[in-house]
């Protein structure tokens, strides 16, 4: 069994919204997030003074998708003020990251900064705003286990903080090209169709602990029922608009994973009208959702 981790947060004024000093117990990393608002309280801090890495995090004002932006620096505060005289007004937190112990050096935060970029653009879930990865420091063995060991305790504390963007939405790295079969990659228990009159399998979604993700290369149909809500139109066509559902012939082609809330508003997106989403996902032994959740129960494994 993995060991499991104790997370401290103090809300330094007793509120979620100020700022938050983030440990995880027995590990010298720390985070801190803070407010744009509040940033000229970071001079009091030491921990802010060190050496580190950054997430700016804002929204996109064109789109209205998060956004990110991934920085190091030998001085975080000092850093975060280039920022503000910068006038770069999309992020409105920042979170950083420094060691208790004082012992990241250049080298290692240049490292986390090129393997934070990468990872960030490889899960997609945010618009990072880093024009390229930056380089990769070149480190001895034993301190790339070391940072990377770092990188696994920020996603854990970035996660408890509200971001996950490091995340990929599925850990299937070879998506299914939609057809039901018996091969290897397709044999996953938390594996998905929907099925139509004129394609066997019409559309894949994983489910995990966050809802339905929609797989990339899935189907969708291109007409919108009555039936479909205001909120699901809303969804489906800001998936057009940003390309994850492109037009191809007689429907259209999710072009990246799309978490969906649950499983009727993934069932929703894909259809274009409303449905239970527990009985027309249906896993490779024809087993609808609903089935598999109320044979857990029975069994006592919810």
């Amino acid at each position: 069994m993995e060991n499991g981790k104790t997370i401290r947060i103090y809300l330094t004024d007793g509120s979620v919204a100020g700022i938050r000093h983030a440990e995880i117990i027995n590990w010298t990393g720390q985070a801190i997030s803070c407010p744009r608002n509040h940033l000229s309280t970071l001079a009091d801090w030491v921990e802010s003074t060190r050496p580190g890495v950054y997430f700016l995090f804002g929204i996109n004002e064109e789109n209205g998708l998060p956004t990110v932006y991934i920085g190091e620096t030998e001085n975080v505060y000092e850093r975060l003020k280039q920022h503000i005289k910068n006038e770069e007004y999309f992020w409105q937190e920042v979170i950083f990251f420094t060691n208790k112990d004082e012992n990241l050096t250049k080298a290692h935060i240049k490292y986390l900064e090129s393997r934070l970029v990468d990872m960030a653009k490889i899960a997609g879930r945010y618009i990072v705003i880093n024009a390229n990865t930056p380089t990769c420091s070149t480190l001895p063995r034993s301190d790339i286990a070391a940072m990377e060991a770092f990188i696994r305790n920020q996603l854990v504390l970035l996660g408890a903080m509200g971001h996950r963007f490091l995340e990929p939405l599925t850990d299937i790295a070879v998506k299914p090209e939609t057809i039901k079969n018996t091969t290897k990659n397709n044999q996953d228990n938390d594996l998905f169709y929907i099925h139509t009159k004129n394609a066997k399998a019409f559309a894949t979604a994983q489910r995990t602990d966050e809802g339905m993700v929609i797989l990339a290369n899935s189907k969708a149909l291109l007409v919108d029922g009555s039936s479909l809500s205001n909120k699901n139109k809303e969804i489906r066509d800001n998936l057009i608009e940003q390309g994850q559902l492109h037009l191809n012939s007689d429907y259209y082609v999710f072009t990246k994973d799309v978490l969906s809330a649950s499983p009727s508003q993934a069932a929703a997106v894909v259809l274009g009208y409303s449905v239970n989403g527990r009985e027309i996902w249906v896993n490779q032994n024809n087993q609808s959702l609903k089935t598999l959740e109320e044979e857990s129960i029975k069994n006592g494994l919810a």
